[in-house]
């Protein structure tokens, strides 16, 4: 039992480093070649669907194609690919190339804060205690991030502020969106869908917009975006959630921001002051609130950014 948990935790672990490597990947392509967001959107997309697409076809063979043949699921995928998939990913790079992949990566994470505004507004119900703290929480380290603690300055680019707390909005909507078709299909059958679906609008900017010449480093960095920053690393937290409760992972995912944060630091320069980093700490400690409550929250299937 023990050996189990380990596996999930170290899957999980693995999965959100990956993820924040590719954050900060993304950064240097943007800092050191002519890439724009929106072409290693469009290619991340098109071949980690792809990829996913076919594995789940030859594990499930015609059942594959199933989600297409539902009306209501049809539709759900596709507000899934534009509103969850398409829109976080695109949100996210835009913001990593108007800021940086630290801050970008940890505005992502108040997704939890639209979750809860969503869900209180739809069921009519007030937030829970632990969820009022939580937004006030996710507010101040947004604030101080944002700001450095000065009301009349922005730290960051509007730009790169207005990106990241869209990333946070499409994250929650990544989140919410596809929570019954996670409970008929597989997952990587629905992302894997979501993926290719979400690239379509992509295509001609992919097919067109090729960069003239491919150094060594550039193959490396978008090889490395496609395969382990979203493939491997969305395979390694599906398969944690066969070992550890969501409510797990989920607090184990801050690694993410924690590992793209240290890494822009450390290998491009990027400076954070120590406002922003309380701020950073204020964002991810949401995770860990979320984690605390209530036993039916364990029960969930949920997914995460990438």
């Amino acid at each position: 039992m023990k050996s189990n948990k380990f596996k999930g935790i170290s899957l999980a672990v693995g999965g959100s480093i990956l993820w924040g490597i590719s954050g900060t990947v993304a950064q240097y392509l943007f800092n050191n070649f002519v890439i724009t967001p929106v072409w290693i959107v469009g290619v991340r997309l098109l071949f980690a669907g792809l990829l996913l697409v076919t594995i789940s076809t030859l594990q499930n063979g015609k059942a594959a194609w199933q989600i297409w043949r539902n009306k209501t699921d049809r539709r759900q995928l596709i507000a899934f690919a534009v509103f969850g998939m398409l829109a976080s990913q695109l949100s996210y790079f835009m913001a990593i190339q108007a800021g940086n992949a630290a801050t970008a990566t940890i505005l992502q994470f108040t997704g939890p804060l639209y979750i809860i505004i969503y869900l209180a507004i739809s069921q009519h119900q007030l937030p829970r205690r632990i969820d009022a703290v939580s937004i006030v929480v996710a507010l101040a380290g947004t604030f101080l991030l944002v700001t450095k603690g000065h009301l009349n300055s922005l730290s960051l680019a509007p730009l790169a502020v207005i990106w990241g707390l869209l990333s946070g909005v499409s994250q929650a909507s990544y989140t919410l969106i596809p929570r019954s078709l996670l409970q008929k299909y597989d997952a990587k059958l629905v992302v894997g869908w979501g993926m290719l679906v979400g690239s379509i609008p992509f295509l001609p900017i992919v097919t067109t917009q090729v960069p003239h010449s491919f150094a060594g480093p550039e193959l490396v960095a978008i090889g490395y975006i496609i395969i382990f920053g979203t493939i491997f690393s969305y395979l390694f937290y599906l398969q944690s959630l066969n070992y550890i409760a969501p409510a797990t992972t989920g607090m184990l995912s801050s690694i993410e921001p924690l590992t793209a944060t240290t890494l822009a630091i450390l290998l491009l320069g990027v400076k954070m002051s120590g406002i922003e980093l309380i701020g950073a700490v204020l964002i991810l400690a949401t995770v860990f609130l979320q984690a605390l409550p209530t036993k039916s929250a364990n029960k969930e299937k949920t997914i995460s950014n990438g």
